[in-house]
């Protein structure tokens, strides 16, 4: 009777094994889409969290010192920017599942503007730290092996990759023909992910940046300036096709793609006043999702998984 007894308890805790284990297989991933951006609010520059519909606001760092530029690891869990919480521009890391925050890089020039890989692996940044000017540069994830991408004169900024990771979008200021003054024409360049093959995209006058790919890589969203306005532009990513989507008579910058490639959210304002607004691709539909005085700035639009 004693085993009759054990052998139905094995048989029993074995099922329920296999039934959790099942249970997992087939639990359904939970995510919800949210906005983040960086705000002034408070007094200082600070990085919240909103739904896409511009409620459940929520500040995630929280910090007496300024903190700018957040980017996301591909589930949403881990968040990268720039912070002067040391006394200098350096890059960080947050782990929102348990708010652990890790310092990646330690120099004595600025190192700004993280973007993680799509695998994960790897983060583009800026950085001053070769002496000649702000160029493009490449590090693991936990902050090692950092290595230049690029290396020269020209001012460099907002470094960006496509969704599979093999290339890097980022602008170049550059004299143009007959400019004997400066280099003050930020264009829009692409090289592999390696720094090889460095490819001018954009050749519209004036300035622009900002670059983005859309999600399934067939698209390009940056700003830029035209006539001393400053708007939205779609293109392909050869440089073709090239659309101004906003037309505005208020500043508009930083575009960031929905996840499912229909909506950009974005910057817009004028005279120091500026919010986050979101404008849809094909109907060009406009909704302002922040209504404060000072600055809403660099928004993105992430997917995150729900824990």
């Amino acid at each position: 009777m004693k085993y009759t007894l054990l052998f139905v308890l094995l048989i029993s805790i074995t099922s329920c094994k296999q039934s959790k284990s099942s249970d997992k297989k087939n639990a359904i991933i939970k995510t919800e889409q949210q906005i983040s951006f960086v705000t002034d609010r408070d007094g200082n520059s600070e990085i919240y969290l909103m739904g896409v519909d511009g409620k459940q606001l929520k500040n995630i760092t929280n910090h007496s010192a300024p903190d700018y530029y957040p980017e996301w690891s591909s589930d949403g869990q881990t968040l990268y920017f720039y912070s002067l919480r040391s006394g200098n521009a350096e890059i960080y890391s947050l782990n929102t599942r348990d708010s652990t925050i890790k310092q990646l890089t330690n120099h004595p020039t600025a190192d700004v503007l993280p973007v993680p890989s799509p695998n994960g692996k790897s983060i583009v940044f800026m950085s001053e730290r070769d002496s000649l000017s702000r160029c493009v540069y490449v590090m693991d994830s936990n902050g090692d092996n950092i290595k230049p991408l690029t290396s020269n004169t020209a001012y460099e900024e907002s470094p960006s990759w496509s969704p599979d990771g093999k290339q890097i979008i980022f602008t170049r200021q550059i004299r143009e023909p007959g400019d004997t003054s400066h280099a003050a024409n930020g264009e829009i360049f692409s090289m592999n992910a390696d720094g090889k093959n460095v490819k001018r995209i954009t050749h519209k006058p004036d300035y622009d940046s900002g670059a983005k790919f859309s999600p399934n890589g067939d698209k390009i969203a940056f700003y830029g300036s035209q006539n001393d306005q400053w708007d939205l532009y779609l293109m392909n990513t050869d440089g073709s096709e090239l659309t101004n989507i906003t037309n505005d008579s208020i500043e508009c910058y930083s575009p960031s793609w929905s996840t499912d490639g229909q909506w950009l959210v974005y910057t817009a304002g004028f005279r120091g006043t500026y919010n986050i607004f979101k404008i849809h691709i094909d109907t060009k539909e406009r909704v302002q999702l922040t209504q404060t005085k000072g600055r809403n700035e660099s928004p993105v639009w992430i997917t995150r998984i729900v824990l």
